[in-house]
């Protein structure tokens, strides 16, 4: 009899394996809500305290519409090799920012009042100027909130944060961790002004590096560009193999779970993960406080064929590795370090002693020299004497002067 086996993720039938399969993806985010229902079902019965937050019209899922749900996507290898400050975006069908009620913060180029002007302006879209609460210049920003407790009343004050992405790279060392450790981080924004695109294949130009930071572009096109900006889920890549994405909320459907997933996958393997699919290990979907369900899982672990070793090759490795911390022997298989080691004391010794010996017949080439300008002159005697027992032997040696005159 055959045994059973359940796989944790399944692929599509036909096709290339290096695709999302949709019942998969409707089987977890579904599977993903229900729990996060359930939890918050079961804490609000449990909790002793009341929520004072929460309105009294509101079911009884009400806190936990708004928690946020990750796609985790682990590389084979590292995605990028260095920290990247901008954020990249990655269009999806339903967006996490189109709560009517949410508040946003610009936060602009000095000066900030042609920004103001630009938002207040007729061609403005009501609704949008609507939801902009707050226009902020950079330096303000820089000279109003620098303790922490000002940014926290900030952070609190305003739902969305959004920048001008000529200074988007200066906010993280004005701003510090009180926001960039949460999900309310500086979304970039375009508002200098560009000539639109006629082809979409083709690159949209850089923004101007010029010192005017006064250009903006007109009102219809920054409206386009915000609304753009809240449209899409936003890439922080950082030189690891593992990044997470927000695709959805607590209170989206499984469906509309699914597509932002499909949107923000095709995304990442076609602009961000060199190599693609191929570079991809696993995709996860995970919330808050749960576990994280898998999507999609890779069956090879490895990006190319060439990064496979061949058996020999491994086993030459590892005999490497094993060899490496050990004491080399000599080829007859003795110890050869410590014969080394007392050839070189030997030569040691025998180099001091040779020069001790010479060392004494300079001093007594000395002594000679200076006894031959002094006019007299060093006699060494040796004298050979026993010793009161007559066994042994003593050589002594005396030194005389001898007075010599000129001839």
């Amino acid at each position: 009899m055959a045994t059973e086996t359940t796989a944790l993720t399944t692929k599509v039938v036909s096709g290339s394996p290096y695709q999302l399969d949709r019942p998969q993806t409707l089987k977890a985010s579904s599977a993903l809500l229900k729990h996060i229902e359930s939890e918050a079902k079961r804490k609000e019965l449990t909790s002793t305290t009341q929520n004072l937050l929460a309105d009294n019209d509101s079911s009884s899922d009400a806190t936990s519409n708004n928690e946020p749900l990750w796609l985790v996507v682990a590389a084979k290898k590292h995605i990028v090799d260095k920290m990247r400050l901008k954020p990249g975006k990655i269009p999806i069908q339903h967006s996490l920012n189109a709560s009517p009620t949410s508040t946003i913060c610009l936060i602009t180029a000095d000066p900030q009042r042609q920004y103001k002007d630009i938002i207040a302006h007729p061609s403005f879209p009501p609704p949008l100027a609507a939801r902009i609460t707050r226009v902020i210049g950079i330096g303000k920003v820089k000279a109003r909130y620098k303790s922490f407790e000002s940014r926290r009343q900030l952070l609190s004050e305003h739902d969305i944060f959004l920048a001008d992405d000529r200074i988007i790279t200066r906010l993280p060392e004005i701003l510090g961790k009180v926001f960039y450790k949460g999900i309310k981080r500086p979304i970039p924004i375009r508002l200098s002004p560009f000539t639109p695109r006629k082809d979409t294949s083709e690159k949209r130009p850089p923004p101007s590096k010029s010192s005017d930071v006064k250009s903006i572009a007109p009102p219809a096109q920054c409206a386009r560009e915000i609304e753009r900006a809240l449209s899409c889920t936003h890439v922080r890549i950082s030189p690891a193999a593992t990044t997470s994405i927000r695709v959805g909320l607590s209170s989206f459907t499984p469906e509309q779970v699914a597509d932002n997933v499909e949107a923000v996958v095709n995304g990442l393997t076609e602009k961000y993960i060199t190599k693609g699919w191929r570079n991809i290990k696993s995709i996860h979907i995970k919330g808050p406080n749960t576990m994280a369900i898998p999507i999609w899982l890779a069956d090879e672990l490895w990006v190319e064929e060439k990064d496979i070793l061949e058996d020999e090759e491994a086993k030459r490795i590892e005999e490497r590795a094993k060899q490496k911390g050990k004491k080399r022997k000599s080829p007859d298989g003795g110890d050869g370090g410590r014969q080394k080691k007392k050839a070189r004391k030997l030569e040691d010794s025998d180099f001091g002693n040779e020069m001790a010996e010479r060392r004494k017949k300079l001093r007594q080439q000395k002594e000679q020299a200076r006894g031959e300008v002094d006019g007299t002159a060093i006699v060494q005697k040796t004298r050979i004497s026993k010793e009161p027992n007559g066994k042994k032997m003593k050589a002594t040696t005396e030194k005389a002067k001898v007075v010599t005159t000129p001839a």
